[in-house]
């Protein structure tokens, strides 16, 4: 079959859309919630201007969690004229809402309001903006933050989700194609985080980290006949992110890692993220790097399978040895009596 067929396969089980069945739940909570908070903001003077999705469900990279709990990333927007001076004031409205409507672990972070829903498995992130003409303020500040710690802070979401799905440097006939295999890519080192990492560590893996990282050096990889070469463009990607300056070691050993939005305001995604969460990731890139030159050495499908397999977990698939007496069996041995017979010669 090939590697890129099991590949395919291994996609195909982790991909997630907002549209997907899986995704039904949290989308029908989300709709719902929405709507009251949009209630409550109108109702306090505020009313919400625009709304959007953000994040992997908007670019296209979404997982299927490993956890079972789906994610809400939902942006509400305020017009500059009506919102409140103090950024935390709608935030602490939406917390209400959360709170009534029997969300557990509901708080207010630095940049939004978040919760968990246990009986759906759904956790929902509302991220508040103002905006004024076209720019973007984000609310920052936690519940009881202080004057100098709470701020309208400049921001570009709509711009940020631009620059991840802008390939217009490719040709129209293969921008798509391009652009697909970055996103699987996006997936596939998703699912790879959540499978190695601890899921503390995993939390600060931050998935728009992983993103801008695999955007900026993302290698294209296609056969001269236009096939899908995912498993070269994915050890060629890792290669390059782990050459791009991306760590630092601070001490012998140990790394920090920095990636800059590319965006307003230019922020350091991994801002305060420590030495051992940079240190794991870039230990884990590397062997992750040397795993898939290993698999790609390879002529044996089900070999390569079981690296693939060990590195992103059991939804990629490894395909039952053939049994004895099988065609695949016999070509096997009656190739081994060809090459034997030849050296001998």
């Amino acid at each position: 079959m090939g590697i890129q067929t099991h590949f395919n396969k291994f996609h195909n089980k982790i991909k997630l859309d907002r549209k997907d069945d899986a995704y039904r739940k949290a989308r029908e909570r989300d709709d719902s919630i929405k709507t009251q908070v949009k209630t409550a903001f109108r109702e306090a003077g505020y009313p919400v201007v625009d709304e959007f999705i953000q994040g992997s469900l908007n670019t296209r990279t979404g997982i299927v969690p490993i956890s079972g709990d789906y994610d809400i990333d939902r942006a509400l927007v305020i017009d500059d004229e009506k919102a409140p001076e103090n950024p935390v004031t709608p935030k602490k409205k939406a917390l209400d809402v959360l709170e009534n409507r029997g969300f557990k672990n509901a708080k207010i972070k630095k940049p939004c309001v978040t919760a968990d829903y246990a009986r759906d498995n759904v956790h929902i992130d509302f991220v508040i903006y103002k905006r004024s003409g076209d720019q973007y303020y984000l609310a920052v500040g936690k519940k009881n933050s202080d004057e100098d710690n709470r701020e309208w802070s400049f921001a570009d979401p709509l711009g940020l989700m631009e620059w991840i799905s802008d390939f217009s440097d490719y040709y129209d006939d293969e921008a798509a194609d391009v652009r697909n295999q970055f996103r699987r890519l996006v997936r596939y080192l998703k699912r790879w985080r959540d499978e190695q990492f601890s899921d503390i560590v995993a939390t600060k893996v931050y998935s728009i980290g992983l993103t801008v990282m695999i955007k900026e050096q993302f290698q294209v990889s296609f056969s001269t006949e236009g096939a899908r070469q995912d498993l070269q463009a994915l050890r060629e990607t890792v290669g390059a992110i782990l050459d791009a300056g991306y760590f630092t070691e601070e001490q012998a050993g140990r790394y920090r890692v920095h990636v800059y939005l590319p965006v307003e305001p230019w922020r350091d995604i991994f801002d305060g993220s420590s030495l051992d969460t940079g240190t794991q990731l870039y230990n884990k890139l590397k062997s992750l790097k040397q795993k898939l030159a290993e698999a790609e050495e390879l002529s044996d499908e089900r070999k390569q399978c079981e690296i693939l397999n060990n590195l992103f977990g059991d939804d990629f698939g490894v395909p039952d040895p053939p049994k004895e007496g099988s065609n695949t069996e016999k070509e096997k041995y009656s190739s081994a009596g060809i090459v034997t017979s030849s050296v001998g010669a």
